[in-house]
């Protein structure tokens, strides 16, 4: 047999297996230590009780014959897909109901969207970028290229009329950075494409975090997009859906490309090649959208939001350049003296018993910065607070 070659051209282990590594090293050097986590953006909050209420209901109805659910649609049951229309209508985005597909969460279709493209295809990544992106390429063997984010642009860089790409991949609120594309931002992209024939491979998992209205939560309220780009979105941020997997991504009918439809060939694909997710957790999903689950959801993300708004005054006080912290999870430093990401890793959890995220991990751009996440305990983000002014004041 001929293996794919294209493996040896990625890293051995993921980032976060990494850090887990050497954290389970240090914690066996130094026992009892008092490590705080603030780095994998893993949410620590139960899920909303209108959501366990709706999931134990479908179970309950999978144990009686007359209401017993078996194969579901591939695609997704329609109960969620009209939910997740109406929500994007709450904000004037006009859809489709068969342009939702529902999905186990945006990481996934991520990856497997790029079954629609052909490997002759050169990718845009910005650097540093969430590794999915990048290693699902390198896996497929295609060309890369990595527009510049940093920090004179505030790590949103703009598209560069001389570089031409078929496949764009953007984020926003930004993981890892936490930076925010404004209206103008995305509409260049959007002109972009448009004009390059190329397509957007938008990542809006965290658009629950955006507070500013003059911001926008998704691609499609964005003039042209409809006809380049794909949008992926989760409930694991948005209601602590991190250990149940549902998300949905949107392909829209008017996205077309050599007389193919690439809203039918994702559909092609996922009945071909994706089971569906279980009619239980999609029971659970709808009910985020529920009234009573909108209530319950806005205090999770408020108790996260203040929790960022700890660590960026924290960071405030100490002088140190960021981005994030306001509509992100995620808070993206400078590191103090000049220090390399690692070395900054090693320095926090060797003195102050804090893990964070080497920006390093995200590509050469991140190499002398850190990415914090606000997904922790609320107490022990005060803790570690606390410590991050007494080792950097």
């Amino acid at each position: 047999m001929n293996l794919n070659t294209n493996f040896q051209n990625i890293a051995d282990s993921y980032l976060f297996s990494t850090i887990a590594h050497k954290v389970a090293a240090f914690g066996e050097s130094h026992p009892g230590a008092p490590i705080i986590r603030l780095g994998i953006g893993d949410v620590t909050l139960p899920l909303a009780p209108v959501v366990i209420e709706a999931m134990q209901q479908a179970l309950c109805e999978m144990s009686v014959q007359k209401s017993f659910k078996g194969y579901g649609p591939e695609q997704g049951y329609l109960f969620l897909k009209e939910a997740i229309h109406n929500y994007y209508g709450e904000r004037k985005i006009c859809l489709n109901v068969d342009e939702i597909f529902i999905s186990d969460g945006a990481k996934s279709d991520l990856g497997n969207i790029l079954d629609l493209f052909s490997v002759d295809n050169t990718v845009l990544v910005p650097d540093p970028v969430y590794p999915v992106y990048v290693d699902t390429n390198t896996m497929a063997g295609r060309k890369i290229l990595f527009m510049d984010a940093n920090e004179d642009n505030g790590f949103l860089p703009l598209p560069d009329p001389s570089i031409k790409a078929d496949v764009i991949y953007l984020c926003s609120p930004n993981n890892p950075t936490g930076a925010v594309y404004d209206r103008a931002g995305l509409k260049a992209w959007v002109d972009y494409a448009n004009e390059n024939h190329a397509v957007i491979l938008f990542d809006a998992a965290y658009e629950c975090f955006i507070e500013d209205e003059n911001l926008p939560r998704s691609i499609f309220e964005i003039e042209g997009a409809q006809t380049c780009a794909i949008e992926f979105c989760s409930f694991s941020k948005m209601a602590g859906f991190t250990g149940t997997r549902c998300g949905w991504t949107i392909v829209p009918l008017a996205l077309q490309s050599e007389g193919m439809s690439l809203n039918k060939m994702w559909l092609r694909r996922q009945t071909t090649k994706f089971n569906g997710v279980p009619y239980v957790v999609q029971k659970g999903a709808a009910a985020v959208f529920s009234a009573q689950g909108q209530r319950q959801i806005e205090e999770s993300l408020a108790y996260y939001k203040e929790n960022a708004q700890v660590l960026a005054r924290t960071l405030d006080e100490l002088g140190i350049w960021y981005t994030g912290g306001k509509n992100s999870p995620y808070l993206w430093l400078k590191c103090p003296n000049d220090m390399d990401s690692w070395d900054f890793f090693d320095y926090l959890l060797e003195k102050a018993n804090l893990v964070g995220t080497p920006g390093a991990g995200f590509g050469k751009n991140g190499n002398k910065f850190f990415r914090l996440t606000a997904f922790g305990d609320k107490a022990a983000t005060r803790e570690a607070a606390g410590r991050l002014k007494k080792l950097l004041g």
